[in-house]
């Protein structure tokens, strides 16, 4: 973890809402120069910040509505950090909190040099990003109903549909299938989604991919030379990574992308793991899931996996598997260089 540890003359705490900030400025000696509740409005925020920008630091909790005070604080040149939700536990507990307390607690962090510190995603890739994160919650949704297709098979012990509702004749298909009418009626249901997420989702990936070509179209070459690395986890690589020059090691970004445990320590003892949800899920399953199709009629792969598997058990061959592709992205990422499949297996 990381932390924000340069001076500054005075350093400026929000704790962030969607409708209201409560703001706290501390000069280096730590006194309070300003603490007071304000609408989230930019004329606002700049009508107390005014007097000390070129001067201030502004940090915050990393949460929903954090996009439009990074994006004005870079408008105005102001030095802005984003705090990482997870490790700012310190403005949480006490005997007495709110939002006024919250905010003073933030502004101490930041001068002691304990504020732990999020990624600032660029802003011009941040909506695109967004969009593919909204894209998979409807491909998930998607996949519900489809399951719900076939607990009503079950229901009326109907025999399993061997029909792919990918495709649009399947999906017409599964319209005349039942005999009760209002059975039949909530099937029409799933398909007329299913139709719309097709038509919709097909638009969307097309547009993300034409987005990705003009913000990066370096690393999408490269990831796209991974056989198991297509269209969409190739998207979901780039965005969420954003600048691959971030992560100063190997180590940290497996760390970030969920592809190691920590090991929980203390006196000498070991007490199992820590921090398995402290990360970027989006590429954990990116990389779980090429790990996965890496395996599919690749006997290379399989022996390779076979091998692991003589030292662990399958899923912690499986998570080896994710974890080394991941460390191979990262240095072709880092390094310009293409995939090479003789050299990974052998590593």
């Amino acid at each position: 973890m990381r932390f924000y540890n340069n001076s500054h003359p005075y350093y400026c705490g929000i704790d962030l809402h969607s409708r209201l900030l409560y703001v706290c400025i501390i000069d280096s000696k730590g006194e309070v120069v300003a603490h007071k509740k304000i609408g989230a409005s930019k004329d606002d925020l700049l009508l107390i910040l005014e007097p000390y920008i070129g001067n201030v630091i502004v940090g915050v909790e990393c949460m929903h509505c954090w996009y439009w005070v990074s994006d004005w604080c870079a408008e105005l040149g102001i030095d802005f950090i984003l705090g990482h939700a997870l490790y700012m536990k310190a403005i949480h507990g006490g005997k007495t909190k709110n939002d006024k307390v919250d905010s003073f607690k933030i502004t101490t962090l930041l001068r002691g040099g304990n504020f732990p510190i999020a990624y600032d995603y660029p802003s011009e890739m941040r909506a695109v990003r967004d969009l593919l994160r909204r894209r998979m919650k409807i491909v998930r949704h998607g996949a519900m109903l489809k399951g719900h297709v076939v607990n009503t098979n079950s229901q009326y012990n109907l025999p399993a549909t061997e029909l792919n509702l990918k495709n649009i004749s399947a999906r017409q298909k599964l319209r005349e299938q039942y005999q009760d009418p209002i059975v039949q009626r909530n099937i029409d249901l799933d398909m007329a989604l299913l139709d719309c997420y097709a038509k919709e989702l097909a638009q969307v990936e097309w547009f993300i991919e034409k987005q990705a070509k003009n913000h990066n179209p370096v690393y999408l070459e490269l990831l796209k030379t991974v056989p198991i690395i297509g269209k969409i986890l190739s998207l979901t690589i780039l965005y969420e990574i954003g600048d691959i020059s971030r992560f100063e090691s190997v180590q940290k970004f497996a760390s970030y992308s969920r592809l190691v445990k920590c090991k929980a320590e203390s006196a000498g003892k070991t007490y199992g793991t820590n921090g398995n949800k402290i990360g970027n899920a989006h590429l954990k399953w990116a990389f779980s899931e090429a790990a996965v199709l890496y395996l599919r009629g690749n006997d290379k792969a399989r022996n390779y996996l076979n091998r692991l598997q003589k030292r662990m058990s399958k899923a912690k061959a499986l998570s080896a598997l994710a974890h080394k592709l991941g460390r191979c992205v990262y240095f072709m990422l880092k390094n310009k260089t293409v995939f090479d499949e003789q050299r990974f297996l052998k590593g």
